[in-house]
């Protein structure tokens, strides 16, 4: 899984949104996916209480997802959103790492349903979940 890994962190740091926001994989297994984003001020969305923007925790997610279907025993050669629905719970503690875990749920030739959580340092208290369907290309 090693190797895996090394491949998708490269995958990763290819698209430019990802590599811009600093993301990193953490996890890799069969149809999941573990991601990280650093803080980073640049990524700031409320001045007043520096809590990282939406936009950034969404793409952290979405990407997440993303490698989670590559991820999956009968992964696609290319994959794309089709749906993402994100519920915000709460801003994420400014300065904390955002993880983001997401597990394709159920597959099938076309498409697949993929669930994700995103967290600060408090794993027992969610930033955001997400729920999303993503497209299987097969050559």
């Amino acid at each position: 899984m090693v190797d895996k890994i090394k491949i998708a962190q490269q995958f990763i740091a290819a698209l430019p949104h990802s590599a811009s926001l600093g993301m990193e994989v953490v996890s890799l297994e069969d149809g999941a996916a573990g991601l990280a984003m650093p803080y980073d001020t640049r990524f700031i969305g409320d001045p007043e209480t520096r809590v990282i923007s939406g936009g950034a925790v969404s793409a952290l997610l979405d990407t997440c997802c993303g490698a989670a279907v590559m991820a999956h025993p009968n992964a696609p050669t290319r994959t794309a959103t089709m749906d993402l629905r994100i519920d915000y719970m709460r801003g994420a503690e400014p300065g904390q790492t955002i993880s983001a875990f997401a597990e394709v749920y159920h597959m099938t030739r076309s498409v697949a349903f993929v669930r994700a959580r995103a967290f600060d340092d408090d794993m027992e208290n969610p930033v955001a979940t997400a729920t999303g369907a993503f497209t299987m290309e097969h050559k």
